[in-house]
């Protein structure tokens, strides 16, 4: 009886010789190009739009650095809380009011001004008054709000 020099794989039958070696070939590319397709697809990091780029350099506004036009847009709406974006000779101004208070002694404390890929985020705290003070007017109200001015920022501004 001759040997035969065709051997089975044991892929599939019939799979012999250098067939049986291109089989394998081609079956060990395809895996190998869904696993990079799969590693270099799936490990992208997804950005997060709230994610901070920059934390921003601001000025809180005295009363009298305010300009005219917005300080007429705070005197109508001081008496509700309100939320209002001003720019003007490329400043933003963020303003933000806390509405009627029963009386005087508050204060706003910035939290955080930054810029993220989508927006200007502005977190403030409203304190209120402190009760050793024994200088605040107990019985007359106040309006707190704050204005902030920062560079011009072409974003919508969120406020937290």
């Amino acid at each position: 009886m001759k040997k035969s020099h065709i051997r089975n794989c044991g892929i599939q039958n019939g799979c012999t010789g250098n067939l049986c070696l291109l089989r394998a070939v081609r079956y060990a590319v395809c895996i190998l190009a869904v696993a990079a397709v799969c590693l270099l697809t799936g490990c992208a990091k997804e950005k997060d739009p709230m994610e901070k780029i920059k934390d921003l350099e601001f000025t809180v506004l005295a009363e009298e650095n305010i300009p005219d036009e917005l300080k007429s847009v705070i005197e109508e709406k001081k008496g509700n809380t309100f939320k209002v974006t001003y720019q003007d000779n490329g400043f933003l101004y963020i303003c933000i009011g806390y509405g009627e208070q029963v009386s005087g002694g508050y204060s706003i404390v910035v939290n955080a001004l930054y810029l993220t890929d989508n927006a200007v985020y502005a977190d403030t705290t409203l304190l209120g008054p402190d009760p050793s003070d024994t200088g605040i007017k107990k019985n007359s109200p106040s309006y707190p709000y704050i204005v902030i001015k920062t560079e011009f920022v072409d974003k919508p501004v969120v406020f937290n």
